[in-house]
């Protein structure tokens, strides 16, 4: 599900974001893995592959690249090696400031040539990229709804972006008893974004015992996915 953050890397916030790391010099690739731990909360070597279309090897000297410059702190070990955002990633001001971004934009724009060399390119062609991933996520979103009985897709598909919070977290805990759910793939399902969907649904859902994740003792893990915790009724 890497390719669900793609809709929303060109945007003005994240280039924003990402050029306080211009010294870096990060390439297109590196500057699209952050964006997706900064997301997810979790990048490995496979994610990062899909990501970007590099082989094993190159991934590794990437994510390393960036653990050494301070931005991904690493766990696990071997095969199981992922990565998690450090605070420096984490503190940046820019990603909370939107201020910034429309008292500045010429300096913004500036700033984009230290990310990469393919970044003027990006710019000047935003709308099409656009257009292309969000017909993916569509896609995506159609995809995981088809996975539903109908009734339950029919509740999931009427839900709008003012939708009251309880009854999404009353579908999210049905739709989780049907199978595990990754954050990303309820993110792509509700039509949100995923940092939202953990803040707003999966962790008062988990607060109040109607959700556990799946991996406990590894609340980073990649693969991380959530259930809905057995005995609860039902609110359907």
């Amino acid at each position: 599900m890497a390719r669900y953050f793609f809709h929303h890397f060109l945007g003005a916030e994240d280039i924003a974001w990402l050029a306080q790391f211009k010294d870096l010099h990060l390439s297109e690739d590196e500057a699209k893995a952050l964006i997706v731990v900064r997301e997810a909360g979790a990048l490995n070597n496979s994610t990062y592959r899909e990501l970007t279309k590099v082989d094993t090897l190159t991934a590794s000297q990437s994510l390393r690249r960036l653990r050494d410059a301070g931005l991904l702190a690493q766990k696990g070990r071997d095969s199981a090696t992922y990565y998690v955002p450090t605070e420096r990633l984490l503190d940046s001001g820019l990603c909370s400031n939107p201020e910034a971004l429309s008292s500045e934009p010429e300096v913004l724009s500036t700033k984009l040539d230290g990310l990469s060399t393919k970044a003027d390119t990006l710019s000047t062609n935003p709308e099409g990229v656009s257009a292309m991933l969000a017909n993916e996520q569509d896609a995506q979103h159609k995809a995981l709804l088809n996975e539903l009985p109908g009734s339950l897709a029919a509740r999931i598909g009427a839900i709008g972006q003012r939708h009251p919070p309880g009854e999404v977290c009353d579908a999210v805990v049905e739709v989780c008893r049907l199978r595990d759910w990754r954050a990303e793939e309820l993110a792509t399902l509700l039509q949100r974004h995923s940092r939202y969907v953990r803040n707003n649904y999966l962790r008062p859902l988990m607060r109040d015992g109607r959700l556990t994740m799946t991996n406990p003792n590894e609340p980073s893990d990649p693969q991380q996915a959530y259930r809905a915790v057995e005995g609860q009724p039902s609110k359907s």
